[in-house]
């Protein structure tokens, strides 16, 4: 890890996570299961079989996460409303790394990515898309300013040219850093965190242990709710499509969920559960 990341001033944030990823275990395997772990991607009429769906999400204050004694999140709200329409249980696995929850897709693991994943065309030839689920954009996370002239503070996207910018571990993030480099003629040093999600970051920045990173504008949005020191008003991208994703093995399960979104986007409920989460 490196040299800069002081652990111990986010120890707290991290605390809190691990303890509710913990309440999250209890409550996803109370009740043990004798079945072998998947060897290969599932399709629709595999899970049918089981009538279980493995979901991998990220647990932040928007996609998944413990409020009390409740399970809540953009994400975590609409797989189960997809679960409840089909008949299936959905089993919630909380993974942070973006490079994990592939890895889990490839293996059968996990049979959906229920996280805003841009859909970008590099992404598409790994995996299947759904069509959209919300429209997000991306925005560079640092400190307000403490004086004038304070050197650190990003004022505009020329001034990211040879400055390090934190990711989540392959995130799909990368890909548009690269290419802002290429727009403003001068390198982004990308640094690539396998160890935290994107809330860890924006708290490693909080503390000044790092000075950049980058994540979706909406759980930027949250964390700055706590963390007001952060400034959020740089955004390193147009806004576009964040979709979910499923394995190239799972046609079937794309088209079930393509009709699910595309009715359950119409109603009353999918506009109470935007309202809850995106303000």
């Amino acid at each position: 890890m490196l040299s800069y990341l002081k652990e111990h001033k986010a120890w707290a944030y991290v605390g809190a996570t691990v303890l509710a990823l913990l309440a999250i275990l209890i409550v996803t395997f109370a009740c043990p299961s004798t079945t072998h772990p998947p060897v290969r991607p599932r399709d629709y009429a595999d899970i049918r079989e089981t009538d279980t769906l493995h979901v991998a999400t990220e647990y932040n204050s928007v996609s998944f996460f413990v409020q009390g004694d409740t399970l809540s999140g953009f994400n975590y709200d609409l797989i189960q409303a997809f679960a409840r329409a089909h008949g299936l249980q959905a089993v919630i696995h909380p993974e942070m790394a973006f490079d994990k929850c592939l890895a889990g897709l490839a293996d059968g693991t996990y049979d959906l990515i229920a996280n805003g994943i841009p859909t970008t065309s590099e992404l598409k030839d790994s995996l299947l898309f759904t069509i959209p689920i919300t429209l997000s954009r991306l925005v560079l996370i640092q400190r307000r300013a403490d004086t004038e002239t304070d050197t650190t503070h990003i004022k505009s996207l020329l001034d990211l040219g040879k400055k390090t910018v934190h990711v989540v571990k392959n995130s799909p993030y990368i890909l548009r850093l690269r290419n802002l480099g290429d727009e403003i003629g001068d390198t982004i040093y990308i640094r690539e965190i396998e160890k935290y999600g994107s809330e860890q970051l924006i708290a490693l920045v909080a503390h000044g242990d790092i000075d950049y990173a980058v994540c979706e504008e909406s759980i930027a949005a949250a964390a700055a709710d706590s963390m007001p020191q952060i400034d959020t008003g740089i955004a390193i991208g147009f806004t576009q499509f964040y979709s979910w994703a499923v394995s190239k093995h799972s046609p079937v399960l794309l088209d079930s969920l393509n009709a699910w979104i595309k009715r359950f986007k119409q109603g009353k409920e999918y506009r109470k559960i935007y309202r809850k989460y995106y303000h």
